[in-house]
């Protein structure tokens, strides 16, 4: 090759460089042919960080005397909210989605009692939207998780006594 085709390359791999950059690309990758038996093969590729959404308990609340006829409802005190008997965890990672269209009503809210089998939200995984149907009948206490967040296996959607 000859100088001027190398700092063409390079300039042309600055460009890809910067593509990737701009359109947010985790890699790129391109064969271009200058003729029989000459070509160039690049692929450009950047690391990105994982970005972990991590639930901090809200620190319990400190009374001077212990109030046992007034004390709070074990889902405002549990530490996990996955842990308690009326929690309904997500079956899979992906984005929760509380409507089934964007200008549409959610499917539930607090307060609204729901059957075993009914459709409380969406979690879309892999570009497939998929119903989460209520594991038992009852009434939404808490709903978990905002429209549109990012949830993985195992977390906690909402409470339903």
């Amino acid at each position: 090759m000859t100088k001027t085709t190398h700092d063409a390359d390079v300039a042309f791999i600055q460009a890809l460089a910067e593509v990737l950059k701009a359109n947010d690309l985790t890699e790129l990758q391109v064969k271009r042919d200058y003729g029989e038996g000459d070509s160039l093969n690049v692929r450009v590729s950047r690391q990105t960080q994982a970005v972990t959404q991590v639930a901090v308990p809200a620190p319990a609340p400190v009374a001077a005397a212990p109030a046992p006829a007034l004390s709070a409802p074990a889902e405002e005190t549990a530490e996990d909210p996955a842990q308690l008997p009326g929690a309904v965890t997500s079956p899979m990672v992906g984005t929760v989605y509380l409507q089934p269209e964007p200008t549409a009503a959610a499917f539930v809210g607090i307060g609204d009692t729901v059957e075993e089998g009914q459709t409380l939200l969406i979690v879309e995984a892999m570009k497939t939207m998929n119903q989460i149907p209520a594991p038992r009948g009852g009434t939404v206490r808490r709903i978990l998780v905002e429209d549109g967040a990012p949830v993985e296996y195992g977390a906690p959607l909402m409470i339903i006594d």
